[in-house]
C-alpha cells in the first residue's frame, strides 16, 4: 500500500528539501518506485535541485484543475519520479494551499513512496500538506532555535493525530558547541532517524543539479540517505561496505589532476 511521507521542519534553511531530493533518491536506489513532490508553493525548489526550474505542467496547474494530476509528473534519469511547483509569483494569489488535500489518492496512485517537501513555518501552506501525510519526518540542526521549531512542528502533528517516524539532524558537525544526539532526543521525545554529516558533496550535488545520492554515491552524506532509507524501509545495508576504496581514492585524485 502507498504512502505519503511529509518531510517537514518549522524553521527554514535546515535541509529540508535537501533531504526530501536524497531520501527519495536513497529509496529509489534500493530499487522502490519513489515520487518526490514540491509541497513548498511559495518558495518551490525542487525542480531546481533536478535541473528542471521550469516545466510545462506542475503542481500549481494540478491545484488549480487546469490539468490532470498525471500530466505534471516527470521522470529523472535515475527512475525517481518528480512534480514540481511553479515559480511564478503571479499563481501564488490564485493558490489555496487547502486544496492540496484533495489529491491524495492521485499522488498514492503515482508511486508506492510519496515525499512531499512542505513549505518551512507552520502557516496554512505547511499545515496543508502536513494534513494529508501518511507519515511525517522533521528535519532539524542541531542548534536551538531549529530544535524550538521542531518541537513545536511535533506539536502541531500531534494535534492533528499524524504519526511521527522521527527526526534526522542535518548539517552535523560532531563539534562540542552542536547539540548533542541525546539532548536532541531527549528535548523532543522522538527518536532520531539519523544524522547528516557537513559534507561538501552536499554543495557539490546542488552545482551538478542532481542529488548527492547520484552524484557522489560514496559520500558520507549519501550513505547517511542511505542508512535512512534502509531503516525505513527495513532492509539491509552497510554503510560500511559502500566507503570509497583506497584505490577510488587514488583514481579520484589523478582525476582531478
Amino acid at each position: 500500500m502507498s504512502k505519503i511521507i511529509v518531510i517537514t521542519s518549522g524553521k527554514g534553511g535546515v535541509g529540508k528539501t535537501t533531504t526530501a531530493i536524497n531520501l527519495g533518491a536513497a529509496m529509489n536506489h534500493f530499487d522502490k518506485d519513489v515520487l518526490i513532490i514540491d509541497g513548498n508553493l511559495s518558495t518551490p525548489n525542487i525542480g531546481i535541485h533536478f535541473g528542471s526550474p521550469e516545466v510545462p505542467v506542475n503542481l500549481n496547474n494540478i491545484i488549480l484543475e487546469e490539468s490532470d494530476v498525471f500530466e505534471a509528473v516527470y521522470e529523472h534519469g535515475s527512475g525517481i519520479k518528480i512534480m514540481p511547483s511553479s515559480l511564478s509569483i503571479k499563481e501564488l494569489n490564485k493558490i489555496k494551499p487547502g486544496v492540496i488535500k484533495n489529491f491524495k489518492k492521485d499522488f498514492k496512485k503515482i508511486s508506492d513512496y510519496v515525499i512531499m517537501d512542505s513549505a518551512a513555518g507552520l502557516g496554512e501552506e505547511a499545515r496543508s500538506v502536513i494534513e494529508m501525510a501518511d507519515e511525517i519526518i522533521i528535519i532539524t540542526n542541531p542548534e536551538m532555535p531549529a530544535i524550538t521549531d521542531a518541537l513545536k512542528t511535533i506539536k502541531l502533528a500531534e494535534q492533528l493525530k499524524k504519526t511521527v517516524l522521527g527526526v534526522i539532524m542535518t548539517r552535523v558537525k560532531k563539534n562540542r558547541i552542536e547539540l548533542q544526539p541525546e539532548t536532541v532526543k531527549e528535548m523532543l521525545e522522538i527518536p532520531i532517524l539519523g544524522m547528516i554529516p557537513e559534507d561538501i558533496s552536499v554543495a557539490k550535488s546542488l552545482n551538478l543539479k542532481d542529488a548527492v545520492v547520484h552524484t557522489h554515491p560514496k559520500s558520507n552524506a549519501a550513505r547517511a540517505y542511505k542508512e535512512i532509507a534502509a531503516k525505513l524501509l527495513d532492509i539491509e545495508y552497510d554503510s560500511d561496505k559502500d566507503k570509497e576504496t583506497i584505490f577510488e581514492k587514488i583514481a579520484g585524485a589523478f582525476k582531478k589532476r
